[in-house]
Formats: C-alpha cells, structure tokens, sequence
C-alpha cells in the first residue's frame, strides 16, 4: 500500500516486510503518520542482511519465546527472547538477522528527527552527541504499553489518529532516551570537550551487553573503542555522565530485571548469569539501583 504524499512508509525502512514468508496484518502506510512507521506481522523463520536506514528501529516480540541472532559489525549475539522482548536497533547502523522460529511481531519505526528534537525538548544534552544503545530481548514495560498502543491505532479509522500517533512516537522516542541511550539514567548535562563520539559509545555498550557474564575489565573496554584506558574512561564518562564500571552494573541489573520477570531461576543462578560474583553481590547492587532486593522486585512485578 502505497503512502500518502510526506508521511512515513514502508520504503523508509530496512525492507523486511517486503520478504515473501512474512504475513503483514497492518501497517500505517496509508494513515498520515510522519513520526513513526509501524506494522503488524506473522514472521517466519529466515537470515538476512539488511543496509543502515537513518531512523530507529524497535520490534516487541509478541508471542515467542524464539531464538534470535544479530550482527552489528564484528558483534554477534544471541538469544531466546521471551514475549515482550525488544530487539532495539539505533538508526546508521548495517546489521544482520537470523529469526529461528515463527514469531507474531509489532515493528515501529520512529523518525531521527523526532528523537532529536525530543532530546533537545527534555534537555536531555546535545542532540548530536546521544545514541541509542542496541538491545537484543530485554523488556521494558513502558515502551511495550507504547509499541501496544501504537499497533491498536493502526485499526482506528479516525481523523484524530495520526496525532495520537505522532504523541505516542513521541513518548516512545523519550523512553528510548531515558532508559536506552548513551545518557541513560544521567541528568541532563552540557557537552564536555573529550567525550567519545556516539558510534563508539554504542560499540562499547554492545560489547558489555554482549558480555555480562564475562569479567569486563577496563582495559577490555578500552580495546573495544581502540584507547587508552585512561583516555577511554574519561571520554565515556563524559559522554554518559556514567563511568564505565557502573554502567556496566546498570546493564547488568537490566538483565537480572529480564530473568526475575520472565524465568523461575533461582535468584544465586541470576546472579551469575548476569556476571555477578554471588547472589548477596546483586542483591546489593540491586537495591542500591532499583530501590528494593531482586526478590521483592520479583514479587511486585508478578502481582
């Protein structure tokens, strides 16, 4: 279906739903968008390649679980991605897919433009020094209710519906900001001579996501954005407001997040599969970043 003349369509993004084995079940092509693109889908299973477009990418995984396999570059990862999982991926960035199973999937698609003008909006720092941060199968509930919100609107037929949309993109692309950029949990701040430039933030934080369960040294990092471990934590912490090391701990309290809500693992064998020492290790780091223990953590969010 072709878009209407200024709006967001499907030729604007990487070319997925053109893939024969995939059964498109709506799409805002037609509907006035300009902030975002979205489409529901049944997708088989395939790998592919696919060139950078400019725009952000987040897919919620609908049913599932399902193996799933990404390439950014020299980065590969996988993982079983259980129901309301997100496959985030920054704008600029060439990658590669490999989907290993059936999957029902809500895929939007939100403007550059938007998330730097909501960044500027929020004094969120300098537009042109924030990053999205790639993710492969965490859960976040907000941006899931958003994605939710966002796919019922396709079905509405109502005059109203493109500025509900552009709203929702909108709070979707402040979500990513907050939770899942190079200035994550940071207060606003003013551009700091020296700070790494965004490209090599992102390859940093894949890396780590990549590796929670590995000890991450400094100087492993530092070989990452190819410096000097000096030059490199300084340049992170100015761009992040973050030192590399409670970064890291962040990330790893968002996967801890991930288990305790989707699996009944033990919470000792979260602990290590998140690269932590032992279960009173996360249990410390935990509190101190989520305001209560993984086990009252994982109570509330199952009640």
């Amino acid at each position: 279906m072709a878009a209407a003349e200024g709006t967001f369509g499907v030729g604007e993004t990487h070319g997925i739903l053109w893939r024969d084995e995939h059964v498109i079940h709506a799409a805002s092509d037609a509907l006035g968008w300009r902030s975002a693109y979205a489409s529901l889908q049944r997708e088989r299973p395939y790998e592919d390649e696919y060139r950078a477009v400019p725009d952000h990418l987040v897919i919620l995984h609908r049913d599932g679980p399902v193996g799933v396999g990404r390439v950014l570059g020299a980065a590969r990862r996988h993982r079983t991605v259980p129901p309301g999982g997100l496959f985030i991926l920054p704008g600029g960035m060439d990658f590669g897919v490999r989907l290993e199973g059936r999957l029902e999937s809500l895929h939007v698609y939100v403007r550059d433009s938007v998330l730097r003008e909501v960044a500027a909006e929020s004094g969120a720092g300098d537009p042109a020094h924030l990053s999205l941060v790639p993710r492969l199968g965490e859960q976040d509930a907000l941006i899931e209710q958003l994605m939710i919100g966002l796919g019922e609107a396709l079905d509405a037929d109502e005059p109203g519906t493109p500025v509900y949309a552009d709203t929702l993109a909108r709070a979707l692309a402040a979500r990513l900001l907050r939770r899942h950029s190079s200035r994550a949990g940071t207060r606003a701040a003013s551009p700091v001579r020296g700070a790494l430039p965004r490209a090599t933030v992102a390859r940093v934080c894949e890396a780590m996501a990549a590796r929670l369960q590995a000890p991450l040294g400094l100087d492993d990092l530092a070989a990452v954005a190819g410096l000097s471990a000096s030059h490199f934590a300084r340049g992170f912490r100015a761009a992040t407001g973050l030192p590399p090391h409670r970064y890291l701990m962040r990330l790893r309290v968002e996967r801890a997040q991930v288990l305790l809500r989707a699996t009944d693992r033990p919470i000792a064998d979260v602990a290590l599969d998140c690269g932590f020492a032992h279960q009173e290790h996360l249990t410390r780091v935990f509190a101190r970043l989520a305001g209560c223990t993984p086990a009252a953590w994982r109570r509330a969010v199952r009640t």
